[in-house]
């Protein structure tokens, strides 16, 4: 493999190892710092952190609001002691060495309002800000109030070159590394534009080197280009090392991390992931976000699936073949089915599923009493998590905060899941929440490195990627 040369990145020379931000509690001050520490970029999660009492005990994050715009008070100021819990954290560990970044979802909910107060109550322990799902304009004025570094996370050239035109030209200077993170292949939420194919991955490098080339035409050949999604082994990638076509290139690490020692997740999560086999993780479009997003393929994806193949149209008055009426809810108000809709709606309902719930695309999906009960308590709990929610219609523009449409129980109440997996200690919790991850986690299984269920530190992750297989 070739040597590993340092690199010009936020202002000074670190090893081209970024750590990848997850969300919700996933990546910490803990592994950040020791990323840190190693000589690479950490990052940690400014989504939802956790946070802790004088004695250090995880505080639990409950909402007494009686209203969605209360509650979501409450979530921003969660997330600004969170944010600042995690950067002491990471600064205490990282003993001043590598760069130390926060990590933030633009689609997120208050996410301006969240870095802003973490990037003032933590001040000179951030270095940078990466930043993605969303097109986020404003990031670099952000990060110039507080003269901070800044990653947007874009999926293609055209998506930065609007960003540059439109904001980031205006502070060049702060400018520390764009992150190509590979659409289909990264875990978490994708950057699919509705003109490419899920089904259809592309080779990365002709997309680089296009970014390559747009950073270039902007005066940008020096700043780094970090890769994110689907790296493992570096000598994957060696035709991009010292590659003069691409420019100085880093390499980010999303779903290595959560495989070792320092990584919050438990045990059982660990074990989950060397049991991975290929396909196992994959694209689906569940997310209240609108946006694609790649998990494990648990029970959790499963029912959702249910819920989708559950679904028939439907129209208030007889139109056309919708001529069957149908009675939804306890008041039997009529809809109209097909008549081989209400054959496969009998046919679900002697399964047990004899709830009918509307969606805002004039359809009816069809769930058990549980699950109805289920989806309408997390609807009505909504705490604004995002900055708009397909699933309870929250928007936290102002004067209605809502998104104008009806919620969608097609999709789910993020933050609850994900608090839930992050913090779970059992394997049935696993299995019933989401799970987000790389495409490439099954290579934990046959990798020899994580033979004999080894799970090494950070730093001997760093080293061993360094090295080589």
């Amino acid at each position: 493999m070739k040597p590993i040369n340092a690199i010009r990145m936020g202002g000074v020379d670190v090893l081209p190892l970024v750590e990848g931000g997850k969300g919700v509690s996933i990546s910490t001050g803990v592994t950040a710092g020791h990323w840190a520490a190693a000589g690479g970029a950490g990052t940690f999660s400014a989504v939802n952190a956790d946070f802790y009492d004088a004695d250090g005990k995880l505080l639990p994050q409950t909402y007494q609001g009686r209203t969605r715009r209360e509650r979501h008070e409450e979530l921003v100021q969660y997330g600004i002691q969170g944010g600042i819990a995690q950067a002491q954290r990471a600064h205490d560990i990282s003993g001043g060495q590598g760069r130390l970044h926060a990590n933030i979802l633009w689609e997120m909910g208050g996410a301006e309002r969240v870095i802003s107060g973490v990037l003032e109550g933590a001040k000179g322990l951030i270095h940078g800000i990466t930043c993605g799902a969303g097109m986020p304009y404003r990031l670099s004025e952000i990060a110039a109030k507080f003269n901070v570094h800044y990653y947007p996370i874009v999926s293609s050239a055209r998506a930065f070159n609007a960003l540059w035109k439109r904001a980031y030209s205006k502070a060049a200077n702060l400018l520390g590394g764009v992150v190509y993170e590979d659409p289909w292949l990264a875990g978490g939420h994708n950057g699919l534009s509705n003109g490419e194919d899920p089904t259809r991955p592309e080779d990365p490098y002709p997309r680089v080197l296009a970014l390559r080339q747009t950073l270039r035409t902007f005066g940008l050949g020096d700043t780094p280009i970090i890769m994110a999604g689907g790296v493992w082994w570096l000598d994957d990638w060696e035709n991009w090392i010292d590659n003069p076509e691409l420019g100085p290139i880093a390499f980010q690490f999303g779903t290595r991390p959560l495989l070792t020692m320092e990584s919050p997740i438990s045990d059982a999560w660990k074990q989950r992931l060397m049991k991975l086999k290929e396909g196992d993780v994959f694209l689906n479009r569940f997310s209240p976000t609108g946006f694609y997003s790649s998990a494990v393929n648990n029970g959790f994806i499963q029912e959702l699936r249910e819920r989708s193949e559950h679904q028939v149209a439907f129209t208030p008055e007889p139109i056309g073949e919708h001529t069957a009426p149908y009675g939804v809810g306890p008041r039997k108000r009529l809809v109209y089915l097909t008549p081989s809709d209400l054959t496969r709606v009998t046919s679900w309902e002697v399964e047990g599923f004899v709830e009918a719930l509307r969606t805002p695309d004039s359809t009816l999906i069809f769930v058990t009493p549980e699950r109805a009960r289920e989806i309408v308590t997390d609807q009505v709990n909504c705490m604004g998590c995002l900055s708009q929610c397909r699933f309870s219609n929250w928007s936290q523009q102002e004067p209605e905060f809502s998104n104008g449409k009806k919620a969608d129980p097609r999709s789910f109440c993020i933050q609850k899941t994900l608090q839930a997996v992050s913090h779970a200690e059992d394997e049935a919790t696993l299995e019933h929440n989401l799970m987000f991850s790389g495409h490439n986690a099954y290579r934990f299984a046959s990798d020899p490195f994580y033979g004999n269920n080894f799970i090494p530190t950070v730093r001997q992750l760093i080293d061993r990627i360094l090295t080589g297989r």
